[in-house]
């Protein structure tokens, strides 16, 4: 048992402690990006399924491959929070507020918005490649596929956890969601699980230019600081 918490610890410690605080001192203020993604989604869900609005969600975040890249780059931004019309509304606000949340607090508001919408973005533009690509190749995907709606706010959901796993060193978890993914795409086979391997590729990316990053910070910093010996040494005169 002992053993299992310290894992624990090891694991999600850091994560815990950076999202402690501010949830306990501002509690919902801490996250006002994820509630408000939350309640949109909602929102777009309720106009999505009345009979006047279906047409309305579609023209604003339903994005297709089979779509001019013009529009579809146009509606994405709308399209993560349209959540799938097969899956439970509940289901994705749960995930929302969960993982956006996190992110926001670990990562900060506008950061969370962009690596969200990276994830889905990356996810939009694999689909117009797959096809490209087509079903003979190992990352390709079928004709059919470019009718298909992607995937709403789970991309960025996976990819958020992925990337603020990986950031504080929650390893194991961004591995089993990685895992979870790769088990989607072999089960299923659908659009939805190759757009969020997409989305992980993008995490995984960034994730080490941010890595890289930091360590030539940490290395341009050792260097600055360490005395280069030169300028208060001074050679003693030769005896003659």
């Amino acid at each position: 048992m002992k053993t299992l918490a310290r894992w624990a610890r090891a694991e999600w410690g850091p994560l815990y402690d950076t999202v402690r605080e501010p949830l306990l001192r501002r509690r919902w203020r801490a996250v006002p990006l994820s509630l408000a993604a939350a309640g949109l989604t909602a929102a777009l869900h309720i106009v999505h399924n009345q009979s006047w609005g279906y047409d309305l969600v579609q023209d604003v975040g339903a994005v297709r491959a089979a779509d001019p890249l013009w529009l579809a780059l146009l509606r994405t931004p709308f399209s993560l929070f349209v959540p799938a019309l097969d899956l439970p509304v509940w289901g994705a606000l749960a995930q929302i507020l969960f993982v956006f949340g996190i992110a926001e607090i670990c990562l900060g508001r506008w950061r969370t918005l962009a690596l969200a919408y990276a994830a889905t973005l990356a996810g939009t533009l694999y689909a117009r490649v797959g096809i490209w690509l087509g079903p003979d190749s190992p990352l390709g995907l079928h004709a059919w596929d470019a009718h298909v709606v992607d995937t709403g706010p789970s991309a960025a959901v996976v990819g958020l956890a992925v990337f603020v796993g990986l950031r504080y060193g929650a390893r194991v978890t961004a591995g089993v969601v990685i895992a979870a993914m790769v088990v989607e795409v072999l089960v299923k086979e659908n659009l939805a699980g190759r757009e969020h391997l997409a989305a992980i590729a993008v995490m995984l990316l960034l994730c080490g230019l941010s890595a890289a990053r930091h360590r030539h910070s940490e290395q341009a910093t050792a260097s600055g600081s360490r005395p280069t010996g030169t300028g208060h040494l001074r050679r003693s005169p030769g005896r003659r």
